[in-house]
């Protein structure tokens, strides 16, 4: 079984001083409003309600925490995963958008326990002007980037694999960066993105 399985609940917070002190690995998920994190995060939690789905892009605006329990010790985490708030809706107040990416910056940019960023991007659409700066927010930090391209069921094999090479062409910026095609009903991708998220958390840990 994946140590991801074993993902609980731990915290919702609005600001980085309202998380857990800095410790155990953290993976992160972000991507634009509705890019599929929560889908992401419940399939390789093997969870179908862990994290919450907003029905109304722009709704989420809280970090989430789950974290992964030690079974030898009770109450200490491997490491956690982070559901970070989507950005680029466009419904959404200036001053709200403008908090809430000052969250999202600082979290990227300062928090010293995160340990590898996923970020959702739409295989049809590919890498858009919102991802781009995000990925060059990323770049100096020098963490590993996931790119997990969804909704890789709607194309065909070669199709995946030429949107995988340009989204790799793209943030070429990113030295340490895996692009993989993903899809949550078809489950593609799954194995795959398990194996980067657990190396990152823990490798001991991993069976």
């Amino acid at each position: 079984m994946s140590i991801l399985h074993r993902a609980t609940f731990v915290t919702s917070a609005a600001r980085l001083d309202q998380l857990p002190e800095p410790g155990a690995p953290e993976v992160c998920f972000v991507g634009r409003s509705n890019a599929g994190k929560s889908t992401a995060i419940n399939l390789l939690t093997n969870q179908r309600r862990l994290a919450y789905s907003s029905k109304t892009p722009g709704r989420t605006r809280l970090i989430n925490m789950f974290g992964l329990p030690d079974p030898l010790n009770p109450g200490d985490y491997y490491g956690y995963l982070v559901d970070l708030p989507g950005y680029g809706y466009a419904s959404v107040a200036k001053h709200a958008k403008e908090e809430w990416a000052d969250v999202l910056g600082d979290y990227l940019r300062i928090r010293p326990s995160l340990a590898g960023i996923v970020i959702m991007i739409d295989i049809r659409r590919g890498v858009t002007d919102l991802d781009l700066r995000l990925t060059r927010w990323i770049a100096p930090t020098g963490k590993g980037v996931l790119a997990l391209l969804t909704k890789a069921d709607k194309l065909p094999y070669g199709q995946r694999m030429n949107a995988v090479f340009a989204v790799k062409k793209q943030l070429a910026d990113i030295g340490q960066l895996a692009a993989i095609p993903f899809s949550a009903p078809a489950r593609i991708g799954i194995e795959e993105a398990t194996h980067h998220i657990e190396n990152w958390i823990s490798p001991k840990a991993v069976p």
